[in-house]
């Protein structure tokens, strides 16, 4: 794996760690993340960050194995260009269900880099 693709595996694990570290002052529930806009907003960055991770990951190498990497880039896509329909229900199922599973796969990338 060129070094490149390694640094933007990091940079996608330490926006998940962002997300759930934010969960560590506040409570991790869907009506708490509605009514907080700050905890919303710094999420949804972590979202583009992860997603313009996954992007160039893919412009480098278009056959790297993110099991759902371009509905990751859609997303991403989503929360820049059509910011005005961005569901908080689709954030929390995002961030709830399929961030942690992103994270194993993240995490099992970068240890097989090693």
């Amino acid at each position: 794996m060129n070094e490149r693709i390694l640094k933007w595996l990091f940079d996608i694990k330490d926006a998940i760690q962002e997300i759930e570290g934010y969960f560590i002052e506040y409570p991790k529930n869907l009506d708490a993340y509605k009514s907080n806009i700050l905890i919303k907003r710094a999420i949804e960055r972590d979202l583009e960050i992860i997603g313009e991770a996954i992007n160039r990951i893919l412009k480098a190498d278009s056959e790297f194995p993110l099991v759902h990497a371009r509905r990751i880039i859609g997303l991403r896509n989503q929360i820049i260009h059509s910011y005005d329909n961005i569901s908080d229900e689709i954030i929390w199922a995002v961030i709830s269900k399929h961030i942690p599973l992103l994270k194993e796969e993240v995490n099992r990338l970068i240890m097989e880099a090693k």
